[in-house]
């Protein structure tokens, strides 16, 4: 079997499955498995195909077809321009994020910065904003162990690892410290939301890293309170909220003596973001 033949097999069997990407995500398969960029994939379209190629190719198509996130299958996601390491223990970086780690790195940009980021996950969020503030060291913490492997798993992988320590803690768990920032993206799906997720999403992806409680704020209240006892004076709370949450967090943080700094915007137009300033 030739590649080309084999794309169209897995493109069909996806389609069938209702995958709307199924041409993408075939392609992005067989070029993971061969370890060829995608474009050189489609560039020799009649090259031959080992049966060890094929018998691990139709694996992962099946787990696709299932919902399975490409994400998990391929174990990587790109997030920044670099790839993180992801599985089923961490959330997917998804290209909101990328606004929040955008947002601090235009207002931190060359300052000397010690930084706390909540919910560490994969490590994305800490992992770019060093990635691109080259004074900058930080901590991240998570509650999940396993969570916390793959981040220092990505921190060794992007070079970094001298100036940031992952940690296995809650957030009451931390004090000792004082930081000039600290950020998070932290569970605020609504519990009775959840269900209607996609099934990529809820099937797959770690609830806890999902459910924000009844309102969705449960874990962001956690975060601004937290915050007010371990910023610095004048320290930057920066903040990703879901869809239609910004006036309550507002309120939240208002009466928590942070001033708002910055919104920013989804690509629908959403607030997504709030960076706000600890008073004097």
């Amino acid at each position: 079997m030739n590649v080309s033949e084999l794309l169209n097999s897995g493109a069909k069997i996806l389609k069938l499955n209702k995958i709307e990407t199924h041409q993408l995500d075939t392609e992005l398969v067989l070029s993971s498995l061969l370890e060829k960029q995608r474009e050189n994939l489609l560039i020799n379209l009649s090259e031959k195909v080992s049966k060890d190629i094929i018998d691990n190719f139709e694996k992962l198509i099946f787990r696709r077809a299932n919902k399975e996130p490409l994400a998990y299958i391929l174990k990587k996601k790109e997030f920044w321009s670099k790839d993180f390491l992801v599985d089923r223990n961490t959330l997917i970086p998804r290209p909101e994020t990328e606004l929040l780690c955008e947002g601090v790195i235009k207002i931190f940009k060359d300052k000397n910065l010690n930084i706390l980021d909540m919910g560490t996950g994969t490590g994305c969020i800490i992992l770019s904003i060093l990635s691109e503030i080259k004074k900058a060291k930080g901590i991240g913490v998570d509650v999940s162990k396993k969570a916390i492997n793959v981040a220092k798993k990505n921190s060794i992988k992007l070079g970094l690892n001298k100036r940031v320590k992952f940690m296995n803690k809650s957030l009451e768990d931390i004090y000792g410290y004082k930081f000039d920032l600290i950020v998070s993206n932290p569970p605020y799906i609504k519990t009775s939301d959840i269900k209607n997720l996609s099934d990529d999403v809820k099937r797959f992806e770690p609830k806890i890293a999902l459910d924000g409680g009844k309102e969705g704020l449960d874990v962001i209240k956690k975060v601004i309170y937290k915050s007010r006892t371990i910023l610095k004076k004048l320290g930057m709370l920066a903040l990703e909220i879901g869809y239609g949450q910004y006036y309550k967090v507002s309120q939240i943080l208002k009466k928590q003596s942070f001033k708002e700094e910055l919104l920013i915007k989804d690509y629908k137009n959403n607030i997504r973001c709030v960076l706000a300033k600890l008073k004097d």
